[in-house]
C-alpha cells in the first residue's frame, strides 16, 4: 500500500570523503526539492535528519517562514510540499515517530549510489511496498552516503540508481525523485 511511505534524509551518521562518520550540512534546496517530490507523491513524511542543533534551525527557519510567514501567502504551492517536513536529530527519532503515529515500526530501506549483495530492484522493492500494510521508510544519504551500520538496521536496500554509468554521482534531490518514480510511478490503486 503507497499511503504509509516515509522517507528519510540522513545528515547523520553519513560517511565523509576518508570513509569516516560525520555530520554534513542541511541545504535549503534539499529541504524545499525533495519536499516536493514527496508531495507529488503523497510520501506521508519527509524527514530531515541532523544531529547537530544549527542544522536542524536551519530546517525551522525555512518552515517557519514558507509555513508561517510571508511565504505562505506568497507561494502557496511551496507551503504545501512542505507541510510534510519533519525534522529530526537521529535515525531513532523517525523511526520511534512513525510507530506512534502507524502502531508498529517502518521497515527500513536502505539506498546507495554503490552497488551491494542482496540487493532488491525497483520493481521488487514496488511489489513488496504495494502489497504491504506496514508503512516503509526510505533512507537516503548525504555527503559519501550512508554508512554500513544503517544498512545492518534496513530490512532491504535497493540497488543504485545508476550503478554501472561511468559517471555515478546524482544529487540527493534526483535521486529521490528516480527512486520514488520507479518505485511509486503513476500509481494507478487509488
Amino acid at each position: 500500500m503507497l499511503n504509509n511511505m516515509y522517507l528519510a534524509l540522513i545528515h547523520y551518521p553519513v560517511l565523509g570523503r576518508h570513509k569516516n562518520i560525520v555530520s554534513s550540512a542541511v541545504t535549503n534546496l534539499d529541504v524545499h526539492d525533495i519536499s516536493r517530490t514527496c508531495r507529488t507523491y503523497n510520501i506521508k513524511g519527509y524527514y530531515v535528519v541532523s544531529n547537530l542543533p544549527a542544522q536542524r534551525e536551519i530546517v525551522d527557519n525555512v518552515l517557519n517562514y514558507w509555513l508561517e510567514e510571508f511565504g505562505k501567502e506568497y507561494n502557496p504551492s511551496r507551503s504545501e510540499a512542505l507541510t510534510v517536513v519533519r525534522r529530526a536529530s537521529y535515525i531513532e527519532d523517525v523511526i520511534e515517530e512513525i510507530e506512534s503515529v502507524e502502531g508498529v515500526k517502518p521497515v527500513l530501506v536502505f539506498t546507495s549510489a554503490k552497488k551491494g549483495t542482496d540487493r532488491l530492484s525497483y520493481s521488487e522493492m514496488s511489489k513488496i511496498v504495494r502489497s504491504s500494510s506496514l508503512p516503509h521508510l526510505l533512507l537516503f544519504g548525504t555527503s559519501w552516503g550512508l554508512p554500513e551500520e544503517i544498512l545492518k538496521l534496513c530490512t532491504y536496500a535497493l540497488e543504485p540508481v545508476r550503478a554501472d554509468s561511468d559517471f555515478n554521482h546524482l544529487s540527493v534531490r534526483a535521486a529521490v525523485a528516480i527512486i520514488l518514480d520507479r518505485l511509486i510511478g503513476e500509481d494507478t490503486e487509488k
